[in-house]
């Protein structure tokens, strides 16, 4: 079982700056493309128990989010995100990564490397 878990959208440079930043580091580590497999409810769950920011940080408030007609005020609580996340896993913010019972969201950069050492 790799030390790190990546939740990886390759279309965001964020999300490729972070698994650079991986790569340069000697830490074993797997890449979950979440969009080509969305995590199910316990996986997610797991994550935002782990989280070191607040759950509702985990939902990326772009312009698909505005589309879709969402209200931030209604994707607060741990549940509401996990649901909104199981129906819409495009709005995950990225990238998340996962160590050692916890995880955080790899935003801004300077956050992956001192989290994965």
């Amino acid at each position: 079982m790799a030390d790190v878990t990546l939740y990886h959208n390759p279309n965001c440079s964020t999300s490729r700056k972070a698994l650079d930043i991986l790569r340069g580091l000697e830490v074993d580590f797997e890449v979950v493309q979440y969009l080509k497999s969305p995590p199910d409810r316990r996986t997610l769950e797991s994550v935002v128990r782990k989280l070191e920011d607040p759950a509702a940080d985990l939902v990326r408030h772009d312009s698909h989010f505005k589309e879709l007609g969402l209200d931030q005020a209604d994707y607060e609580t741990p549940r509401q995100v996990v649901d909104l996340l199981l129906e819409h896993p495009r709005l995950m913010q990225r990238p998340v990564l996962v160590r050692d019972g916890h995880a955080i969201i790899g935003r801004p950069l300077e956050r992956v490397a001192p989290f994965v050492k």
